[in-house]
Formats: C-alpha cells, sequence, structure tokens
C-alpha cells in the first residue's frame, strides 16, 4: 500500500493578497480539492517567491547525487516493509525535506565552489525529489510476484544465483514505464487535468511544501523545523530498530497473552488469544503511517482485522471449515499455541483461515477499484476522446511531416483538440519538453529487449509479452486516473486483473503448471510493475510543472535514479532472500517476514494454473456478497450521497482497508496503525499549528528510519552477530518473535 502523503508546509508569496488569505486557511493542511479550488487555481504553475534567484539549470550534480542517495535509504526501507507487512511508501515527501536541509547546507558551506556550491531554488529541490522517486522506485516486484516465484519452486536457484535475470527483468519494468509514461504528462497534467478535475492530492502537497521551504526567511525556518523533526524521528526509529533484535521481546514485540499464560504456569486460556496474533508491536514504520494515512482509513483496517482475526477466523475453525497448526506439538507447555496463517499444502488439506480470508480481502479491493472506476464512466468517456483527438493531431503532424501535406480527417480532429478551452497553458518551452525521438526510441527498444529478455529467461513467448506490455499501459492510465483523483492508485487490483488475464491466456495451451505459474507471475510483474513506475513518475511530472521544472530536466533525473534502482532493487533482495531463507519458503511456519503481497500473489498463480487448488466454497460465497456490499457502497456514495448529503461519507468504512487486513497475515499492524492515527487525531487537538509544523515529518522519518534498521538487521543477520545469536527472546512465545 502506498500511503497518503500530505504537504508539510504552505508559505505562499506574501506579496498577493489574495494568498495571504488562503495562507490563514491552509497553511500545513491536507490539500482538500473542492475548498482550494474556490480560492487557488492549482491547474497552473504556482507563484513563487519573485525574490528567488532565476534557476537556469536545476538539473545539477548535487541534485541528482543527493536525490539518488535518498531514494536508496526509501528504497530500501521499501523492500524491508513491503516483505514485512506489503506497504511501500512514496519518497516524494522524504526526499523534499531531507533533500533540501541537504542542498541549502551545501550551498551556504560551499559558497561557489563547482558542483557543491551555488544557489538552492525550488526547482532544483524538485530535481532531488525526482531522481529520489525514481531510485525509491520498483521495489514492488519484489515484495510481491519475484518471492511467490521460488516460494512455488517455478524457478530453479537462489536468487544470488539468478542475479542477472532479475536485473534484466527490474531494467525491462522500469524504463518501460519510464518510457511509455512521458507522453502522459500533456495529456494528464496539460490537456484533461482541469475538466477531470485531476489534483494529484500528493504530488501537489510536495510542490506546496517545496515552495514553502523557499518563501523567504521565514520558509527557510519552517523548513529547518521540519528537518529537525525528520531526522530526529528517522534516527529514533533505526536506533529502536537495530537495537530491538537484541531484545525483540521487550524492545519491539509485546505478547501480553504470553506473559499471562507464562504468569499462570501454563495454565490460563490466554494462547488462544496469542494464536490469533493479538498482541503489541513497536513499530515506528506502521504508527507514522498511521499518522499519514488518518482516523477513518486506521479505524477501518483495524475493524477488518476485528472482523477478520476475531471473528470470521475463529468460527472458521470452530465449525471445522479451516484449520489450524500447532506451533510446538511436543512441548506440553506450549501445546495450546496455533497458527492460523499457513500456506502451505494448499489442495492438499482442509485451508487456514488465512487461505480462506485470502479470497475475499483480494476480490474486495477489485470490485472497490472497478465500480471507482465505472461511476467515473462520463469522466472516462471525455479521457478517452481527448486521447483519440491527441493521437489525430500526432498523426496530422506526421503527415504533414512525411507527405508535406495534411490528412483532412486527422486535421478536424487535430483542430478541435487544440480549441480544446479547458486545456491549461503548459509552462514549458519547447525546447524544455522531452524529445519525442528519445521516449519513443527507448520505448521501443524496451519492448524488444523485453521480448528477448522473457522469452529467453523467463520462458515467455513474445506474444504473452507484447500483452503484459498492453497491459501495463492500461493499467497505468487508469491508476493515474484514479489516483489523481483519490491519492489512491488500484495496483493490487491491476496486478490481480492480470494475473487472471495471464492465468486465462496460459490455459489450455500445454503449459505445466510450473511454467504456466511462472510466466503468471512474471508477466502479472511487468504489467504491475510499470504500472508502478509510470503512476510514479507522472505523479512526479506533476510536481515539476506546478513549480516550473522543465520536464526534460526532471525527465532525465527521473531515468538517472530509475538506473540506480535496476541495480539496487534486486541487490536488496539478494540480501534479505540470504539473511532470512524463509522468505522464499512458502511452506515456512516461522518468519520475521510476514510476506502477505507474497502470498497473494502465490495463493492467485496457484488458482488459476493448478486444477488441485481451489477456492473454498464458503470462501467464493462471502466473497461475492461482500462484493456486491462494496459496490453498493461506492454507487451509493457517489449519485446518493452528494450534496447535503455529503458529509455521511466522511463516516463510510474504508473497504480497501478492510480488505488489506484479510490479506495480512496477522492484526499486528492494524493495531499500530490504529495508535498512529489516535496520537496524530489527539495531536491535532492539542495544538494544530504543532501537527501541522511535525506531524508528517515526523511519521516519514519513523517510515524510513525503520526501513533502514530493517537493512541493517539483515547486514548482522548474513554476518552471524544478529540478535537470534547475541540477543534474547524473553517474553516471547515458545521463545520465538
Amino acid at each position: 500500500m502506498a500511503a497518503t502523503e500530505v504537504h508539510e508546509g504552505y508559505v505562499p508569496n506574501t506579496s498577493d493578497p489574495t494568498e495571504e488569505k488562503i495562507d490563514e486557511k491552509y497553511d500545513d493542511i491536507k490539500v482538500d480539492e473542492k475548498e482550494l479550488e474556490e480560492e487557488l487555481d492549482l491547474y497552473v504553475p504556482l507563484k513563487l517567491d519573485p525574490n528567488l534567484p532565476h534557476e537556469p539549470n536545476p538539473l545539477t550534480v548535487r541534485a541528482v547525487l543527493v536525490g539518488i542517495v535518498l531514494g536508496a535509504l526509501v528504497n530500501a526501507s521499501n523492500l524491508y516493509l513491503g516483505l514485512k507487512t506489503g506497504f511501500t511508501f512514496s519518497a516524494n515527501i522524504f526526499g523534499s525535506i531531507f533533500g533540501y536541509g541537504i542542498v541549502k547546507l551545501m550551498s551556504k558551506s560551499c559558497h561557489n565552489w563547482p558542483i557543491l556550491g551555488g544557489t538552492f531554488g525550488p526547482q532544483e529541490n524538485s530535481i532531488i525529489q525526482a531522481a529520489a522517486t525514481g531510485a525509491g522506485g520498483i521495489a514492488g516486484i519484489f515484495v510481491a510476484g519475484i518471492p511467490a516465484i521460488y516460494q512455488l519452486h517455478a524457478i530453479d536457484g537462489t536468487p544470488k544465483q539468478n542475479f542477472g535475470p532479475l536485473i534484466t527483468i527490474t531494467l525491462v519494468c522500469s524504463f518501460f514505464g519510464l518510457f511509455f509514461v512521458t507522453p502522459l504528462r500533456k495529456f494528464f497534467i496539460i490537456r484533461v487535468a482541469r475538466e477531470l478535475k485531476l489534483l494529484f492530492p500528493t504530488p501537489t502537497a510536495v510542490a506546496l511544501t517545496i515552495r514553502s521551504m523557499h518563501a523567504g526567511a521565514a520558509g527557510a525556518r519552517e523548513a529547518i523545523s521540519k528537518l529537525k523533526a525528520l531526522a530526529l524521528a528517522f534516527s529514533l526509529a533505526l536506533i529502536q530498530r537495530v537495537a530491538s533484535y537484541y531484545a525483540v521481546g521487550i524492545l519491539y514485540d509485546w505478547h501480553p497473552f504470553t506473559w499471562i499464560h507464562i504468569w499462570s504456569h501454563g495454565t490460563s486460556w490466554a494462547l488462544n488469544i496469542e494464536s490469533w496474533g493479538w498482541y503489541w508491536e513497536w513499530t515506528p514504520a506502521f504508527i507514522g503511517s498511521g499518522i499519514l494515512i488518518g482516523l477513518n482509513a486506521a479505524i477501518s483496517l483495524f475493524a477488518g482485522a476485528v472482523l477478520a482475526w476475531g471473528l470470521i477466523g475463529p468460527v472458521l475453525v470452530h465449525y471445522g471449515e479451516c484449520i489450524g497448526k500447532q506451533v510446538m506439538p511436543d512441548d506440553p507447555y506450549w501445546s495450546s499455541l496455533y497458527t492460523f496463517a499457513s500456506l502451505s499444502d494448499l489442495g492438499h488439506e482442509t485451508p487456514s483461515p488465512r487461505y480462506w480470508l485470502l479470497w475475499p480481502g483480494v476480490l474486495i479491493m477489485v470490485a472497490t477499484s472497478i465500480a471507482e472506476l465505472l461511476v467515473q464512466y462520463k469522466v472516462l468517456g471525455h479521457a478517452g476522446k481527448a486521447a483519440w483527438r491527441a493521437m489525430c493531431s500526432g498523426l496530422n503532424s506526421l503527415s504533414i511531416k512525411m507527405k508535406g501535406s495534411p490528412s483532412p480527417f486527422f486535421e478536424r480532429q487535430a483542430n478541435m483538440y487544440a480549441d480544446d478551452p479547458n486545456m491549461v497553458a503548459d509552462s514549458a518551452r519547447p525546447e524544455d519538453q522531452v524529445p519525442m525521438w528519445q521516449w519513443m526510441l527507448g520505448l521501443l527498444v524496451s519492448i524488444v529487449v523485453g521480448i528477448i529478455v522473457f522469452h529467453y529467461q523467463w520462458g515467455m513467448n513474445p506474444g504473452l509479452t507484447i500483452l503484459a506490455c498492453l497491459l501495463g499501459f492500461l493499467f497505468s492510465f487508469l491508476a493515474i486516473q484514479i489516483g489523481a483523483v483519490t491519492d489512491q492508485t488500484p495496483l493490487t487490483a491491476a496486478s490481480k486483473a492480470s494475473q487472471l488475464v495471464f492465468g486465462a491466456a496460459t490455459a489450455g495451451k500445454g503449459y505445466a503448471i510450473r511454467d504456466a505459474q511462472r510466466i503468471n507471475l512474471v508477466a502479472g510483474g511487468l504489467a504491475s510493475g510499470a504500472a508502478d513506475v509510470g503512476t510514479s513518475l507522472t505523479s512526479d511530472f506533476r510536481t515539476g510543472f506546478l513549480l516550473g521544472t522543465p520536464p526534460r530536466k526532471q525527465w532525465y533525473a527521473q531515468a538517472m535514479g530509475t538506473l540506480i534502482s535496476v541495480f539496487l532493487a534486486p541487490g536488496l533482495f539478494v540480501l534479505f532472500s540470504t539473511a532470512y531463507p524463509c522468505i522464499l519458503d512458502g511452506a515456512a511456519e516461522h518468519c520475521p517476514f510476514g510476506v502477505p503481497s507474497v502470498a497473494a500473489w502465490a495463493a492467485v498463480a496457484q488458482a488459476v494454473t493448478d486444477p488441485a487448488v481451489k477456492i473454498p466454497w464458503s470462501s467464493g460465497i462471502f466473497s461475492i456478497v461482500m462484493a456486491v456490499v462494496v459496490v453498493a457502497q461506492v454507487v451509493v456514495r457517489h449519485f446518493y450521497l452528494v450534496g447535503e448529503r455529503e458529509w455521511v461519507r466522511n463516516y463510510l468504512p474504508n473497504w480497501g482497508a478492510i480488505a488489506l487486513s484479510f490479506v495480512l497475515p496477522s492484526p499486528v499492524f492494524t493495531t499500530a496503525s490504529l495508535f498512529g492515527a489516535l496520537v496524530a487525531f489527539a495531536w491535532r487537538k492539542w495544538k494544530l499549528s504543532s501537527f501541522e509544523l511535525y506531524g508528517y515529518a515526523v511519521a516519514a522519518g519513523f517510515i524510513a528510519g525503520e526501513g533502514l534498521g530493517g537493512v541493517i538487521g539483515a547486514v548482522l543477520q548474513i554476518a552471524g552477530v544478529s540478535g537470534d545469536v547475541l540477543g534474547t527472546n524473553a517474553g516471547c512465545p515458545a521463545n520465538q518473535c
């Protein structure tokens, strides 16, 4: 899940009295599209401080290097957090604030030194953020489809032995997404943004944050305050995570029901509750995520956990529909400790509650995303019409260049395209645009390389590779559209949809089950991975547009960051899988990483390729019923809860969050997120200005700090000096945490 990030500060140009009024109302609060549109036009570039020095070339060596380093930290954090919980987070807030502090220090300390010195402005700040987003991307395929291939034994060898193919699949996913998303900048940000009300909440918030930090002395003071808060939170989370490896049951996981069991000398009923995952975890990352996602989403997440792991799961076990497995069957003291999250031996024994719950979780996510898409049918129709006219405009220009004369039909459509009154004026000069030959040549090369790589290294024929590329483009188009309005991209639904498509495409074609599963997972990874990269980079273009950053410069920064991620993400995956081999073992009953996304991908791949693996009948019925319920809520919310009734929308459950709780292997992360949301709520009530200044910076620091602590933990594990060897498991159930 990509957390919804809100902007840190907004200090407008004080020379404009209208914006002074906006400052009073909107300083440091979450971007609200309807309210902001009344007083501030966010579909045109922002007005920057007129006293800022001109930035002739914001694409500097220092900006790119700092952005790549910060993006690498986020990439490492995302791999750790994604394997642990299925969540990943954007690099934009972390990169923009930390990048400001580092380059501002360089600018002041190094004066006019080559490379390090010189003035520092908002456009260069956006370049830092663009490079950070590029370097922090593509971790998603390594916390989902790629580990699932190893869990299903659909590939020989280990990640270390397969490092070459891992790099090439990352290369194709990353640069295919980078190249095909380039022309979408003009479509989504210039052509249809105003008409379709595509505000892009988080990228807009980042642009406002960057602008505020460069708004004179007041903005600089505020930026330093945010930076100190972020750095402190980052350091504390990093230290706490590393130290907790050596006393995990004391500093990280608190198991009160295990403590009751120990205090009662093994005579209490407490382990029955412990077995369902009800314990507390001091995880800074998910306390931070709770601060970001807000109270409604956090309550929905926790309510879903109570429903799944406090009600449905126990009922299923009670009536024999599902089973648990004893953790220590040979130890009478711990004989009542069970795990209900096993995904081993699917199709050969009664499933666990986790497998049963997986299907309603997946279908709710898919149904919600599709329903949200379909209720926007008018918007989609307009987007399709605009896309057609844009294509005709391009073909007409091509006809003029090649034949010397326009095509009458294409010219007529092109004129309709050019006369669109809703089109926003692009502040970028023609020479600042990404040259067409660069992205078109790159797109062609990435597709050709993809066909070769997937055929020879992954056993997938060219037709399926082209299908995956088409799905990647389609999912990107839809994800950008939805994310620009809701700030939530339906990549989970997209990935599952791609798996279903490839399950149908390989059915009856004579593929062995092992080969069909490998194709299903890598093809789905290509489609969803490219969509993920494309969505992130379009969001970066939106930030750059608001700040007046030349898109060509921003694109180069994105490309350089993306190139680093091609080698970084596979390397980190090898690091984690070497330190914790259980990540690649679907039958492992105990592992520090819950790998919920991996389990979901593997289960769907098995269900669509292996005749022996069935979806439980009762799970299927329940999934369909819940899908009908969530679709009904989407329809009611969109068509009925409008006008005077619109306030009710704030109190509707977030079914995406509820579904996520069904997919997670235990409720522990939901309790931490709820705690973070409650802290944020109380903090706002106590002192709103303090929260608005520090809250989101603290959250970003907590998330990145724990993620980097996880990377250090993997290094300690490989070095043989981890908590397993030198620490204690006191306070943990069956001496395992």
